[in-house]
């Protein structure tokens, strides 16, 4: 007894002791993480001289990281404004391999492609109450995404419906293929019934001499033609293009006798295509022709047969044209020496390529082997190694062909509404109306008239911003009955056929529709761009464009980019295209002869000043006629961006804070440095060339250059010189 109790006493004393070292150790422990954590706090209240004006928030502290990233601090910003603001950042940017170019916009393309491929894969919290179109769309995009389902059903389905329907592939049945009962019209009818225009395109849209009437627009398919420029700017393509034609057409068939007469062929015609299209454009011949459809067909220009596929097109979607309804077509020599081509060459070359060109565009869609060799299509015209993710494409392509119950699903899942509120008329575009407007009035070249004009085309100037304001009534329901007949099931290529189908009914019965301006026309909420729209005066702003870096409503004003892109828009109002329309989006000449002769002088300055600009990476100079009207956009946005943020700083003073690492940078320089990080960008040496070629803009490095050269507050901010590089003698000032 004496002994156990000597041993409880023993184990007490050891248990005692043991627990007071684990006390001691916690003690010990806790006592370390709090020094440590005042250690951290205490260096974050020493980031900045005084941290009453640092601006110490998430957002903040992110947007100084992104900006000390991409910030050069060798070079001087008065010499390369543009590699003083991303040069940091193009040196650590890698391209990723499913594209052709980085930009320090793209993480605003890839939030968008994540919250669609979530939004689509999601599944609904209450199927019961869940919209019927978002089940379906759901419903498509799983069908796009099964791609073991896609293997199974392999091209049954899509040859079907070429052998029924087109009149059969001559390329894949050899010598059985029966031309005589070849109808071209009938083909493109077809084709175009599945909204696949080609090698022209016919749509309904507003009508450019009258806005308030919409009227049918034909045009040839540019797509086609800018492929094939690139093609024989670099002639080493033509045979890797003929391999890839013939490696899709060999999958398809044993019969493969006929396979490279049939491809050289169809190149051939292309080329002819090609020749027409750059004749036409090279002599401007009758850049828009503008008829009633009767006048259309008495001056058979376009051929008897064309009006009938037009009148046809329409009436398959239960729309019976009037002699009257009003046609514009754009290019009319093209399209009638396409029309000539079709009926020089023989029935088999022209059947082959509008089937091949229908293909290409649903090869995605089809089995694996078929969409590598889609991918080697487009990695040779588009400059990219890699497909995109499976599930990104899938979403992408349903944010366009279902965009309305798409962009509707988004806002209401990811936009912050209270961002729509602070671009809003009555906030930041009203402050930039206000400064282009006293620019106006305080212009030289601009006679009383064309003042006056201008001015009431600024004051009538409307936005869009997020998304349309019906989208918070019962638009549902509107959408539910328009998308009634969009029903999906397991097969893609099924889907794919009648998505495309309806579609393009829906597009061609708005013919009869009014024209509601409020209505989102050209531009989805999911639309990762902003837009001027000539014939309804408005600017558009997406949902999806209202993210950093451009915005984000609880970061200091200097650094939202938006102003710029509200700006830039709000110009484009004015160029060379749509000074020649009125506030209603009506042609009208708003400047007298005077005012136009002035304004081509004052335009001329921009065009030379690109001319003499050459990107280094390829050694090729910029073309500045072609990128005048973005130019001029670039240089007049940034100064209304600037002036409209003065006007709000000088009421709101010490609102916008400094932030952590940059307090030697005024408000106004980090200003500039937001709007010059905006465009770092890093391209291929290919996608530079394409850029060059067909980009309506200047190469990002010139778009910063460009504007703060001409902008005699860039040289105060930055107390630059005239005749250094960043700041021009001479300044080519328009507004």
């Amino acid at each position: 007894e004496p002994s156990r109790s000597r041993n409880c006493c023993t184990y007490l004393l050891v248990g005692t002791i043991i627990i007071l070292l684990i006390c001691g150790a916690i003690g010990y422990f806790l006592l370390r993480h709090e020094r440590r954590k005042e250690t951290i706090h205490t260096q974050t209240i020493t980031i900045g001289d005084d941290t009453k004006d640092l601006c110490i928030t998430p957002e903040c502290i992110q947007a100084a990281h992104s900006l000390l990233e991409s910030i050069d601090e060798t070079v001087d910003p008065c010499e390369n404004f543009y590699q003083f603001s991303c040069g940091k950042w193009i040196k650590n940017a890698k391209i990723p391999a499913e594209n052709s170019k980085l930009n320090s916009l793209s993480q605003m393309k890839t939030n968008l492609q994540n919250a669609l491929v979530d939004l689509l894969s999601s599944s609904p919290i209450n199927e019961r109450t869940e919209p019927k179109a978002i089940i379906n769309a759901r419903r498509w995009y799983n069908s796009c995404i099964n791609e073991s389902a896609i293997e199974e059903e392999g091209v049954d389905v899509i040859l079907s419906f070429i052998n029924k329907e087109l009149g059969g592939w001559p390329i894949l049945l050899g010598d059985k293929w029966d031309e005589s009962t070849f109808d071209p019209y009938r083909v493109i009818l077809t084709l175009s019934q599945y909204n696949h225009f080609m090698p022209y395109r016919v749509e309904t849209t507003i009508d450019f001499k009258n806005s308030s009437l919409r009227s049918i627009t034909i045009k040839p398919s540019i797509d086609l033609t800018v492929n094939l420029i690139s093609a024989v700017v670099d002639l080493g393509k033509t045979e890797t293009y003929l391999t890839i034609f013939q490696n899709f057409a060999a999958a398809l068939t044993k019969d493969s006798s006929t396979i490279t007469i049939d491809t050289i062929g169809v190149l051939k015609l292309e080329m002819r295509i090609l020749l027409a299209y750059l004749k036409s454009k090279i002599l401007s011949l009758n850049i828009v022709l503008r008829k009633s459809i009767l006048n259309l067909a008495l001056a058979n220009f376009l051929g008897h047969d064309f009006i009938n596929y037009v009148e046809s097109l329409y009436r398959s979607a239960n729309v019976y044209l009037m002699d009257t309804d009003i046609a514009t077509v754009i290019f009319p020599e093209i399209i009638h020496d396409i029309t000539s081509i079709f009926e020089e060459e023989t029935p088999r070359t022209v059947q082959n390529f509008l089937i091949w060109h229908f293909m290409l565009n649903q090869a995605w869609k089809m089995p694996k082997k078929f969409r590598n060799l889609e991918q080697q299509y487009r990695r040779l015209f588009d400059m990219i190694s890699e497909e995109k993710a499976r599930s990104v494409r899938c979403a992408e392509y349903l944010g366009e062909t279902m965009g309305a119950v798409i962009s509707m699903a988004y806002t209401n899942k990811y936009f912050d509404k209270d961002s729509r509120k602070e671009v809003l008329p009555k906030v930041m575009v009203s402050n930039i109306r206000d400064v282009f407007i006293n620019m106006v009035n305080r212009s030289t070249w601009m006679d009383s008239h064309s003042k006056t004009w201008t001015i009431k085309k600024v004051q009538d100037i409307k936005s869009k911003v997020g998304y349309p304001d019906y989208f918070e009534n019962a638009y549902m329901i509107r959408l539910e009955k328009q998308y009634a007949d969009y029903n999906f099931n397991s097969s893609l290529m099924l889907n794919a056929l009648k998505l495309i189908q309806l579609n393009s009914k829906n597009s061609l019965r708005t013919l009869r529709d009014p024209v509601d301006k409020d209505e989102w026309l050209t531009t989805l909420p999911t639309t990762l761009t902003a837009i001027y729209h000539i014939l309804l005066n408005d600017i558009t702003i997406p949902a999806a464009f209202l993210q950093k870096p451009l915005f984000n409503k609880n970061l200091p004003k200097h650094l939202i980019g938006i102003g710029f892109i509200i700006g830039h828009e709000m110009v484009h109002g004015f160029d060379d295209d749509a000074r020649r329309y009125d506030m209603h989006g009506n042609e009208f000449s708003l400047w007298t002869n005077r005012t136009i002769e002035a304004f081509h002088e004052l335009k001329q300055c921009i065009v030379d000043q690109y001319n003499s600009y050459t990107l280094a990476q390829v050694n090729q100079q910029v073309k500045g006629e072609h990128t005048k009207n973005e130019n001029l956009a670039d240089i007049v946005g940034l100064k209304l961006a600037f002036y409209a943020y003065r006007k709000w700083a000088q009421s709101h003073r010490d609102v916008d804070k400094k932030l952590p690492g940059l307090t030697k940078y005024s408000a106004e320089q980090i200003f500039f440095l937001s709007f010059g990080n905006t465009w770092c960008e890093k391209m291929s040496n290919a996608a530079a060339e394409s850029y060059l070629i067909a980009d309506l803009h200047s190469p990002p490095e010139f778009r910063v250059i460009g504007s703060t050269s001409n902008f005699v507050e860039f040289d105060q901010a930055f107390d630059c010189k005239p005749s250094q590089r960043n700041s021009r003698v001479d300044k080519c000032n328009v507004w």
